[in-house]
C-alpha cells in the first residue's frame, strides 16, 4: 500500500518514471529502442489466410487418409470437439491435390501452389500448430493476439511497443485487408488492446487514397495545414506541463499528428506500385484479373518493409464466400484460393531475396486454424484448431525444413507440438525481443504477448542454432 502511494505521489509530480523506468521512453512513442538481444530480422511481413486452409491439402499429405476415406473415423481417436459437425460420424475425407517433393530439401507441397514450390527451399513448415479456439473470431485473435478474447495487444502492436520505428513518415504497423475491408475478426486483429492508441495497425488501402482522412481539405495548403498543427502542438504541449499525469496521452497524441502530417507525402509515394517496372509487376501477377488484388498489396508489402515499416500484415480473405473456410468443397475451395496467392507470395519471396531483403524480413504463412480429416456435406471440412499447418521463412529462419507431425489422419498435433504462444514467442525472439521481458501493466499484472506461455527452445531450431 504504501508503493502505491509514492508510486500516485510521483505521478503527480511527473516523476512516476523513477520507479517505472519505460514511462519515459513512452513520451516518445515512435522513437526507436533497442532491442533486448541482436535481432536476425529487422521487419515482419504476415501473410493471414482468413478462414482456415486445410492443412491436409496444402502442407500436410495424408497416405493413410486417402486409403481410409469414405470410412468412419477409428474409435481410437475418442471424443473430438469441432464447429458444426460430430467429426467421429462423418465419413473420412481424403484429399484429391498432389502432392510434389519440392527443391533440394524435398518439401512436400501440394500442386495447389505450383510457383510457391519453387520457394520450398527457403521454406520452414510447421505442420504441428494447434490451440483451442474453433470459432473463426476467437481464432484469428489467438492467431493475432494471443488470446481468444477481446481487449488484447496485436503481435504487431507489441513489436511497435517495444521496438519503437524505424521510419519517420510511415506507420511501424501497416495493414493491408481485402478491398471490401472485412474480416470476421474485425480490427482487433491489428488493434492496440490496453496499449496506448499509437500502437495499433495502420490500414492502408491498394487502391484510391492509401489511408483514409489523410489527404488534405481542398483549399489547404501545406503551409496553412503546418501553422494549424504547430499552434495545435503548442496547446497540447502547454497542456501537457500543466498536467503531468497527462503527458504520456498527449505526447502520443502529438507524435500521431506530426506522423500523420509527413505521412501526406510518404504514403502515396510508398504504395504507388506503378512506380516498378512492369517486369516487376507481371512477376506479381498484377497484369492477371485473379492475382492482381493480392499481388498489388504483396509488391506494396516489400515497397514498405524496404522503407522501414516493422510489420506488414496482408489478409487474404474476406469473412465471406471468398475465403478459405472451405464448408462446402475442400479441393474446390483450396484451389480457388491458392490461385489468388500463389504467385504473389512465391514472388514476394523471391523479389525479397533478389533485393537483400529476405534474411532481414520475416515472412509468416497461417490460418487461424486447420480443418477436419472427416467430411463436412460429403466435400467439405469443418474446423480444427488441434492441429494445422503453417511455415515462415527469411528472417533468420533456416529454410528446407519440416517441424513437427500431426497423426496419421491429421487431427492433431503430435509429434513437437507448437503452440501459438510459440510461434509468437519465435516472432519476437527473431526481432530481438525475449517474450518474458516484453511486458505491459494492465489490470494490475505485468501482461504479455505469450501470456504465460512461449518457447524460445522453438525459435532457436527454426533458425538452426541448436
Amino acid at each position: 500500500m504504501g508503493a502505491w502511494a509514492l508510486l500516485d505521489l510521483l505521478n503527480r509530480e511527473g516523476r512516476a518514471d523513477i520507479l517505472a523506468p519505460d514511462a519515459a521512453s513512452m513520451r516518445h512513442p515512435f522513437a526507436e529502442r533497442a532491442p533486448h538481444f541482436p535481432a536476425k530480422a529487422r521487419s515482419v511481413i504476415f501473410l493471414m489466410m482468413a478462414g482456415g486452409p486445410s492443412q491436409m491439402e496444402t502442407f500436410d499429405p495424408k497416405p493413410l487418409l486417402n486409403r481410409l476415406a469414405g470410412q468412419p473415423m477409428p474409435a481410437s481417436f475418442g471424443k473430438i470437439a469441432a464447429q458444426f459437425t460430430d467429426v467421429t460420424k462423418e465419413p473420412l475425407l481424403g484429399c484429391r491435390l498432389q502432392f510434389q517433393q519440392c527443391g533440394r530439401s524435398g518439401i512436400p507441397i501440394s500442386e495447389a501452389f505450383p510457383m510457391l514450390q519453387s520457394q520450398a527451399d527457403h521454406l520452414a513448415v510447421v505442420r504441428s500448430c494447434f490451440h483451442d479456439a474453433f470459432n473463426h473470431s476467437p481464432a484469428q485473435y489467438m492467431l493475432t493476439t494471443g488470446q481468444s478474447r477481446l481487449g488484447y495487444p496485436s503481435v504487431g502492436a507489441w513489436l511497435t511497443y517495444g521496438l519503437g520505428s524505424v521510419s519517420d513518415n510511415l506507420p511501424a504497423m501497416v495493414v493491408l485487408a481485402e478491398p471490401d475491408g472485412k474480416l470476421k475478426g474485425g480490427t482487433p486483429c491489428w488493434g492496440n488492446g490496453f496499449l496506448p492508441a499509437i500502437y495499433q495497425g495502420a490500414p492502408v488501402q491498394a487502391q484510391g487514397t492509401p489511408v483514409m482522412y489523410l489527404n488534405r481539405q481542398p483549399g489547404v495548403s501545406e503551409s496553412s495545414q503546418r501553422r494549424v498543427l504547430d499552434l495545435a502542438q503548442w496547446l497540447n504541449g502547454r497542456h501537457s506541463e500543466q498536467l503531468p499525469a497527462a503527458a504520456s496521452e498527449l505526447e502520443s497524441r502529438i507524435a500521431s499528428y506530426e506522423l500523420a502530417f509527413r505521412m501526406q507525402s510518404a504514403a502515396p509515394e510508398a504504395v504507388d506500385v506503378q512506380r516498378e517496372s512492369s517486369v516487376t509487376r507481371a512477376r506479381y501477377g498484377l497484369d492477371q484479373s485473379v492475382t492482381r488484388d493480392f499481388g498489388t498489396r504483396c509488391l506494396i508489402a516489400r515497397r514498405l518493409v524496404e522503407r522501414g515499416v516493422r510489420f506488414v500484415q496482408v489478409i487474404s480473405g474476406s469473412g465471406d464466400s471468398k475465403d478459405w473456410d472451405h464448408h462446402d468443397d475442400a479441393y474446390e475451395g483450396t484451389l480457388r484460393q491458392a490461385r489468388k496467392v500463389d504467385q504473389p507470395v512465391a514472388a514476394l519471396l523471391a523479389d525479397l531475396e533478389s533485393r537483400g531483403l529476405l534474411e532481414q524480413t520475416l515472412v509468416l504463412w497461417s490460418g487461424e486454424f486447420g480443418r477436419t480429416p472427416s467430411s463436412q456435406g460429403g466435400k467439405g471440412r469443418d474446423h480444427n484448431p488441434n492441429g494445422f499447418s503453417l511455415w515462415m521463412a527469411g528472417g533468420g529462419i533456416r529454410g528446407g525444413q519440416i517441424i513437427g507431425a500431426t497423426d496419421e489422419l491429421g487431427l492433431r498435433a503430435a509429434e513437437d507440438r507448437v503452440h501459438i504462444h510459440d510461434v509468437h514467442a519465435t516472432m519476437l525472439a527473431l526481432m530481438g525481443m525475449d517474450h518474458r521481458r516484453l511486458t505491459y501493466l494492465h489490470q494490475g499484472r505485468e501482461q504479455r504477448l505469450t501470456d504465460i506461455g512461449g518457447d524460445n527452445g522453438f525459435a532457436a531450431r527454426l533458425t538452426g542454432s541448436m
